[in-house]
C-alpha cells in the first residue's frame, strides 16, 4: 500500500488501549476482523495491526477508497458485533479519519543541509 499526499481516499487510524493481560484477545480479534469482514468491503484499499512494546496500546491503519466506504463497514452486522467484543476488551478505542497532509521518503546522507 502506497501513501500519497495527493490521493481522494480515506485514511482511519484508530487506537485501543488495553491491558497487557487482554492484549492479545484484542489483538486476535481485529486480525480476524480483518481476515474474515474488513478486507472484503466495498473501498477498502489495505491496512496495518501495529502492537506497542508494553502491549498496552494498538494502533490500525486503514486506507478507504471513500468516507461513506469506512462508515458502511462499521454498520455491517458482523462488524457491529465485533467492535462490541473489542470494546468490551478496551479500556478504550478511538477511530479517527485523516487525510494525508504530506509523506517523506528516505534520503541520501549527501543531499542532506
Amino acid at each position: 500500500m502506497q501513501i500519497t499526499a495527493h490521493t481522494d481516499g480515506q485514511t482511519v487510524i484508530s487506537t485501543f488501549e488495553m491491558t497487557p493481560g487482554t492484549c492479545t484477545d484484542v489483538l486476535d480479534a481485529l486480525n480476524d476482523a480483518y481476515d474474515k469482514v474488513i478486507r472484503f468491503q466495498p473501498g477498502f484499499l489495505g491496512g496495518a495491526i501495529h502492537v506497542n512494546d508494553a502491549q498496552t496500546r494498538i494502533s490500525t491503519y486503514s486506507r478507504w477508497q471513500a468516507r461513506a466506504d469506512f462508515q458502511a463497514m462499521l454498520r455491517t452486522p458482523q462488524m457491529r458485533e465485533r467492535n462490541r467484543e473489542i470494546a468490551r476488551l478496551c479500556a478504550r478505542f478511538e477511530p479517527v479519519l485523516y487525510d494525508v497532509a504530506a509523506v517523506f521518503s528516505p534520503g541520501k546522507p549527501d543531499e542532506a543541509p
